[in-house]
């Protein structure tokens, strides 16, 4: 009798050791199952992941309000706007500011990439402030 209650134990401990493994592989697929729905939601942004945060971005993201601003950049499928020169004007100064408190801390890629970007910006401002003029 000793010996069929040892054969017993065993059969227990098996299907416990059944069932724990199958909770475990289920906690884990339930757990891999999660991290590629995030995985795909994030892939599935509208425009795609966001790019890394840096310098040239932030200067991008400026410049574009800027132009948007000033009817440069117009939405598919949106009535024309009339272009908004102060805030075209603040999104600049916004960018000027940016270049005086980092002056000295940029790389030349940078100082380049700013730089640009403000002349650029003034020439479009002016231009379009010079076409509301005349009409």
């Amino acid at each position: 009798m000793a010996e069929e209650e040892k054969q017993e134990k065993k059969i227990i401990v098996d299907e416990d050791w059944k069932k724990e493994a199958q909770r475990e592989k289920e906690v884990v697929a339930a757990r891999e199952a999660e991290e590629k729905k995030e995985k795909t939601t994030e892939s599935q942004r509208p425009g795609g992941p966001l790019p890394e945060g840096s310098l040239a971005a932030l200067i991008s993201m400026l410049a574009t309000q800027a132009m948007f601003s000033m009817g440069l950049l117009q939405i598919r499928g949106e009535e024309e706007r009339k272009p908004d020169l102060d805030l075209a004007r603040y999104n600049i100064d916004m960018l000027q500011t940016l270049q005086e408190k980092t002056k000295g801390n940029l790389t030349p890629e940078e100082q380049q990439i700013l730089t640009n970007t403000l002349s650029e910006l003034r020439m479009g401002y002016v231009h379009v402030a010079k076409t509301l003029a005349s009409q």
